[in-house]
């Protein structure tokens, strides 16, 4: 099933806030910065709210080429950003907006906006998606059950939302604690199989709580549109080597998952209350904290936590090639800090939002 990690394929979907270069302030102009990618040559697609764009790379099995990709996005997406007057930032939540955002006018988000209300007009979230490729959609779904236990140190590595309306909110990821508003976001259930899947999805449907499969907004999802399994609990990384160090993790965690099932080694049913809480520490303190061992019970450091999770990703860490890459940078960012630890510093130093949105803007196209 897993086969040689090497091999197993992996992309990445980044989305970024579109703001005014002088006030910091959200720019509707998803449009204009979509075209101008375009004739650059770069697809780009429009988001729920106008102030946002997303980038999706090519499928990799290098990640260092993955990370390469992701620069150039990045670059490539910013200039055009500023051909238009906007300027882009990768952050989870904007450091200052207005009350509300303009719903993009597609036929599908105004049907959202309309059914969902506030929660669609207060969005402008931003997270990063990583596609690992699976054999078929009945190993994606079963997979997830392997993945649920380490979502919530994925979410506080990549913790990058912890000012929001000009003020720290006291959490390293106020994205986090936003997006679980919607009906369908967070952890999701523990599956006895693809029925038991399909069967709570078409529940969900009938019940409003979603349009259609692709609102299934969990944070393991078997994707709708290709042969992968989806892993989107992060918030979008502060820059793009952060970006593939997730990549990297998520595929290893993945392939580990996929060897169990070939082992017959079920997944820890870790209750979804005891999910919930190691969401909300990993949410309010980010690497730089305590958190919930989801299967242990105990309170520990999200740094402890996550190297557990390369202990017990490494033989698919070793074969990708990839265990260096990421032990390596996480000693960068054991010095530098991630997202949600920059903007604080860079808001703490003098009490000026535009340091924070300076910070950002620098993180976004920070080279390796």
């Amino acid at each position: 099933m897993a086969g040689n990690a090497r091999a197993v394929t992996v992309g990445v979907e980044e989305e970024f806030l579109l703001t005014d270069p002088v006030t910091g302030a959200p720019a509707p102009k998803n449009r204009e910065v979509a075209e101008a990618a375009k004739a650059a040559g770069v697809e780009v697609d429009l988001e729920l709210t106008s102030c946002q764009v997303e980038t999706s790379t090519g499928v990799h099995t290098d990640i260092r080429e993955l990370h390469t990709e992701l620069q150039r996005l990045r670059t490539t997406v910013a200039d055009c950003a500023a051909e238009q007057g906007a300027r882009l930032l990768a952050v989870a939540v904007p450091p200052t907006m207005p009350q509300g955002f303009p719903v993009t006018d597609t036929p599908r988000y105004q049907q959202i906006a309309e059914h969902y209300g506030m929660i669609a007009h207060e969005q402008g979230l931003c997270g990063c998606h990583v596609h690992v490729g699976v054999p078929d959609r009945e190993a994606a779904i079963t997979v997830s059950n392997h993945v649920r236990p380490w979502l919530p140190v994925l979410l506080a590595l990549t913790a990058n939302s912890p000012i929001y309306q000009g003020r720290e909110t006291g959490y390293a990821s106020w994205r986090s604690i936003l997006w679980r508003r919607w009906p369908s976001a967070g952890p999701p259930p523990y599956f006895a199989s693809r029925a038991d899947y399909e069967s709570i999805v078409a529940m969900m449907r009938a019940g409003g709580s979603i349009l259609d499969k692709q609102m299934v907004y969990w944070d393991v999802r078997a994707s709708e549109s290709f042969p992968t399994v989806e892993i989107r609990v992060s918030d979008i990384p502060a820059t793009s080597a952060e970006s593939a160090v997730l990549a990297a993790l998520v595929r290893a965690t993945v392939t580990t998952g996929l060897r169990a099932i070939e082992s017959g080694r079920a997944a820890t049913a870790v209750p979804g209350e005891v999910l919930r809480v190691a969401y909300w520490n990993a949410a309010h303190s980010g690497l730089d904290g305590p958190g919930l061992d989801p299967i242990g019970g105990a309170m520990v450091s999200h740094r402890e936590l996550l190297t557990a999770l390369i202990d017990h990703t490494e033989t698919a860490l070793r074969e990708t090639g990839d265990l260096d890459f990421v032990t390596e940078y996480l000693d960068v960012l054991d010095r530098t800090g991630n997202g949600a630890r920059r903007q604080l510093a860079a808001l703490r130093a003098h009490d000026d939002i535009a340091d924070v949105i300076n910070e950002i803007a620098h993180a976004t196209l920070q080279s390796p």
